[in-house]
């Protein structure tokens, strides 16, 4: 009698063990984007209980939604529009300087080719 009791409380017991296990679970995307202070953390709330009912196939994304964002750079998009900036002034000044050596292999040529000329003409 008392190990049918027992076997009951255990059972009670590992149920509400794994009921309330699987809430902290889908909580941890919304938990992280609180400590963020994610723009998004209701959407990322909601988003882990609509999980609960997707069979957890949302959850991985969402892990990723709320550590994407942090406070100190946002999205982190800035750092990459400075470097994009920076290959773009770079790509322009290789730019220029390969027209300035181009002006000057023609100029060269042009040099040349009339030395050329001239030699031609004092041969005659």
């Amino acid at each position: 009698m008392f190990l049918d009791y027992f076997a009951l409380g255990l059972l009670i017991f590992v149920a509400l063990v794994l009921f309330y296990g699987i809430i902290v679970i889908h909580d941890i995307p919304y938990e992280i984007a609180k400590e963020r202070d994610h723009p998004h953390q209701d959407a990322i709330h909601v988003a882990g209980w609509v999980s609960l009912f997707t069979l957890h196939t949302i959850w991985p994304f969402l892990w990723i939604w709320a550590t994407l964002w942090r406070e100190d750079r946002g999205w982190g998009f800035k750092k990459l529009e400075q470097e994009q900036h920076d290959l773009h002034h770079r790509l322009e000044t290789l730019i220029d300087q390969v027209s300035e050596l181009e002006n000057e292999v023609s100029y060269l040529k042009g040099k040349q080719s009339s030395a050329d000329i001239q030699k031609v003409v004092e041969e005659k």
